[in-house]
């Protein structure tokens, strides 16, 4: 006789509905994971789908798929199992997808994780970049908790996207002059000036798993809702701009930038503008009209509105409520960086952030 298991998953769609799955398998993925097929499912939520009828194709999609089966797996079945004129309100095929491999145990949820907090920290730059990869890596191994950790730096830097063309972004002669430290992060997007006290930044290194079966694209405002609550404390409405822009009725805020490694860990950070000197910013970045010729401005000076402005709070103040609202939304512990990864970050800092092959990777 087979055994069945039964397995429950949920996923709230960002600025859209509920979406959860409770499936039977044939076999424990955990022992047969090759074999192991789901033999019944059920879809339900607060979510809207028309015509009614269509539920029962969203159920019939799911059985007989593979345990293993990836996101774009399950959301082509769904897609060639639902009738043509049926329409999906509040969630999609992904929204699906998500869940159900969450209930598979592929994903998992921000409450199946013990988080840190890591207060800013003044450090190096090149530091910073290092602390990136260094605590990334060892989340994806499980050899340490996932972790936000904010940005504290003295003097002035430019932190250009892993693609970007030193020489098209960056006027290396002003920086120079102007004692800016040139530094190339590991993840994309693109370069931020960064004056003493005039950013905020932090860092999310996650296990992948967390966002399994969500998209880049979805995976931004997926990673930021609890930043948005932490605006939201201090009196500003925020959103994201596709792909990875933060914005405010007042203008832009911020963005961020993400990027896989092989351990299996992820790094996901935003840098908001909390005070701008524009002058200074556009003497260093090498900001053309191609480049905001989607923003809806003619001056690149224009393109953001600092916190400081909206806000009229003390910077120490909005450090502070990014730490309190993710510490009480994810009951996280505030930590301190263990002493070996802050050795493994000064290594990588003297073999590859501060080396001019890495900077000029991309010349």
């Amino acid at each position: 006789m087979t055994d069945t298991h039964q397995q429950h998953g949920e996923y709230k769609v960002v600025g859209g509905k509920l979406v959860v799955v409770d499936l039977h398998t044939d076999l424990d993925p955990r022992i047969h994971p090759r074999e192991a097929k789901i033999t019944a499912a059920s879809v339900n939520g607060d979510f809207f789908l028309e015509p009614d009828e269509a539920l029962g194709s969203l159920n019939a999609a799911l059985i007989g798929l593979p345990t293993r089966a990836t996101r774009e797996e399950i959301a082509e079945s769904v897609r060639a199992q639902l009738p043509a004129e049926a329409q999906m309100f509040g969630f999609d095929e992904y929204a699906i997808a998500t869940a159900v491999r969450r209930a598979l145990g592929h994903a998992t949820r921000w409450e199946d994780h013990d988080w840190e907090v890591m207060p800013a920290v003044q450090l190096p730059v090149e530091m910073h970049v290092a602390l990136d990869q260094v605590l990334t890596e060892e989340v994806g191994r499980g050899n340490r908790p996932p972790l936000m950790r904010m940005w504290d730096y003295s003097g002035r830097a430019v932190v250009i996207g892993s693609f970007q063309s030193l020489a098209n972004e960056v006027d290396s002669e002003a920086a120079q002059r102007m004692g800016a430290t040139v530094v190339r992060r590991i993840t994309g997007g693109g370069a931020m000036y960064m004056d003493e006290g005039s950013f905020v930044t932090y860092s999310l290194s996650v296990p992948a798993s967390l966002v399994d079966g969500l998209s880049f694209a979805d995976s931004y405002p997926f990673l930021d809702a609890w930043a948005m609550e932490a605006l939201t404390s201090i009196g500003i409405t925020a959103s994201y701009k596709p792909l990875n822009d933060i914005v405010s009725t007042e203008g832009k805020i911020g963005g961020a930038a993400q990027k896989r490694l092989a351990s299996g860990g992820m790094v996901h950070h935003v840098t908001m503008s909390y005070d701008m000197n524009a002058d200074d910013m556009l003497q260093v970045l090498r900001i053309g009209r191609e480049k905001i010729s989607d923003k809806g401005i003619t001056s690149a000076a224009k393109r953001v509105d600092p916190l400081r402005s909206q806000t009229g709070l003390a910077r120490a103040e909005i450090l502070d409520a990014f730490v309190q609202t993710f510490a009480t939304k994810y009951g996280a512990r505030v930590a301190e960086i263990r002493p070996e990864e802050l050795a493994r970050a000064e290594q990588l800092v003297q073999e590859k952030f501060s080396t001019q092959e890495w900077t000029a990777r991309v010349p």
